[in-house]
């Protein structure tokens, strides 16, 4: 039994990884204590590096939040704490590696024979017109009208279209997932996938190796080759000191013959289905486009398997929708990356919370705050604005579940209305406003989702799934806890406390 055990955390890429992690990290403070020792000229060289990058922290145009973590981490530890940054810091060093691979080409759609519909959504509906043209100048995204829109409320009712639609492929299939797991879900769309490979369709897996590092063998994409599909794993668990590590792909995305597409907060395992029972249900939501909305869907998973294997991008009008639906209002896919100095995901929820004029509710498994979003939703609060947050009423990180409710307290105060999710889970990224403005995508409202995480969303303009996210929100209030006085009231002060600590290194978790 104890040789099954310790077999099994030998075999944990999780358990591996981190001891090595921890055996560079001692070897490192071991030797620079050492060295400080021997060489007495070392500590205050040491002291003066870190003294410097605490001034080009200062000057340095990152997130505020990220900077005064990492200012406090180097005060606390002046010896190593300038070792320590650069090691893991934003540094230019450490983002050279991924940085410099990651140049995606905007797509070009002068030769498709569909033409966006930016310009008409801007002359048609121009309260939408700024944050239209922000995506678009800065994403290479453009608006789409023509498309068929559904919304799913929960996993389980996603999987069940997934599945019919994936069965009736006839040229080619895209998946790009941040976690992948054995189980019903995925056993299921492998079946398919396998018996489409064999049918001669082009079949793509990617999936992002840490977020599957629990769920999936080492060289599962190996096995997947074998079956005859093409398959990548993004940015390779290789447990090293280092900060690309953390810039993961935290995209949810399926593309079908170029026509369909699928987007949401749903990765391929068992629970997002409810199908395994972990933290209670686990309420999630997702997206379906049919029609030319899938084109920017498409042109974003070309991009990134260009960027993840190196080959050189198909032609893109290979791979456009040639399904031309009535049109549901416009839509416009959209992705965000780490490897720049544009937020587009923060910055578009921070446009639609500033243009709301009667309400914005949101939805997000975790609350992970810059002071930016904080003065955003409080002006929108203070000025009369239905501000509403869901969060989960069961956590599946608990350290990240007290720092999520740290901001309960500022946030009532100011007028922002908060519910947890009684049930269980909210995993659900969404936002809605007005009547007229929905994202539903893969964004967090927290710093790894801004900052460092490859995302994806959906904005809906004018659209039906407009009414339907309002309406699922509505109906996910009546059965989640409203924090009111009273329960602020109740928290323990020592509990407030470690949460408000924990706060200050929330960049680094």
């Amino acid at each position: 039994m104890m040789r099954r055990k310790v077999g099994k955390l030998l075999g944990d890429r999780r358990v591996v990884g981190g001891f090595l992690l921890l055996i560079q990290l001692a070897i490192v403070m071991f030797g620079v204590s050492w060295a400080s020792t021997e060489y007495h000229w070392l500590t205050p060289a040491l002291t003066v590096l870190s003294v410097i990058i605490v001034i080009w922290l200062v000057r340095k145009y990152d997130n505020p939040m990220y900077k005064i973590t990492w200012m406090l981490v180097i005060v606390l530890l002046p010896l190593f704490g300038g070792l320590f940054y650069l090691f893991w810091g934003n540094t230019p060093l450490n983002r050279a590696r991924t940085q410099h691979q990651y140049e995606p080409k905007p797509p070009d759609f002068t030769d498709y024979m569909r033409t966006p519909a930016t310009k008409e959504l801007i002359e048609q509906h121009p309260r939408h017109a700024a944050r239209a043209r922000y995506i678009e100048t800065l994403d290479g995204m453009p608006v789409w009208t023509n498309t068929e829109t559904k919304y799913f409320r929960i996993g389980e009712e996603m999987f069940d279209s997934m599945c019919k639609e994936l069965r009736r492929a006839q040229k080619f299939i895209f998946l790009e997932y941040f976690i992948i797991e054995e189980g019903i879900m995925w056993d299921t769309i492998l079946d398919i996938l396998r018996e489409k490979a064999a049918a001669g369709l082009d079949v793509r897996v990617l999936y992002d190796d840490v977020g599957s590092i629990c769920t999936l063998p080492k060289n599962y994409d190996r096995y997947l080759m074998s079956l005859g599909i093409h398959a990548v794993r993004f940015n390779r668990f290789i447990p090293t000191l280092n900060t690309y590590l953390n810039y993961r792909n935290h995209r949810k995305m399926t593309i079908i013959d170029g026509n369909v597409g699928y987007m949401g907060g749903i990765n391929l395992a068992d629970e997002y289905i409810n199908k395994k029972v972990r933290f209670g249900c686990w309420k999630d939501t997702g997206i379906m486009l049919r029609g030319e909305g899938t084109a920017n869907m498409t042109a974003l998973f070309l991009q990134m398997w260009e960027y993840v294997t190196g080959e050189d991008m198909p032609p893109l009008e290979n791979y456009l929708p040639t399904a031309k639906l009535p049109a549901d209002g416009y839509v416009q896919p959209f992705a965000d990356s780490p490897l720049d100095d544009i937020n587009i995901g923060e910055s578009t929820y921070l446009q639609i919370i500033h243009n709301a004029r009667k309400y914005v509710y949101i939805t997000t498994p975790y609350l992970v705050l810059d002071n930016e979003m904080i003065t955003a939703l409080t002006i929108a609060a203070q000025s009369g604005v239905d501000v509403r947050i869901l969060t989960p009423g069961i956590p599946d990180k608990k350290l990240v579940y007290m720092i999520t409710r740290s901001y309960y307290q500022q946030l009532h105060r100011a007028g922002v209305k908060i519910y947890e999710y009684r049930p269980g889970f909210l995993h659900a990224k969404t936002i809605v406003s007005d009547d007229d403005t929905a994202v539903v995508g893969t964004i967090n409202m927290d710093f790894r989702s801004f900052f460092l995480h490859f995302e994806c969303a959906t904005c809906f303009y004018n659209s039906s799934v407009v009414a339907t996210v309002k309406q699922d929100i509505m109906e996910t209030i009546n059965v989640s806890r409203r924090i009111d006085d009273e329960w602020l009231r109740r928290v323990p002060w020592i509990r407030s406390i470690m949460a408000s600590v924990l706060r200050l290194f929330a960049p680094l978790l």
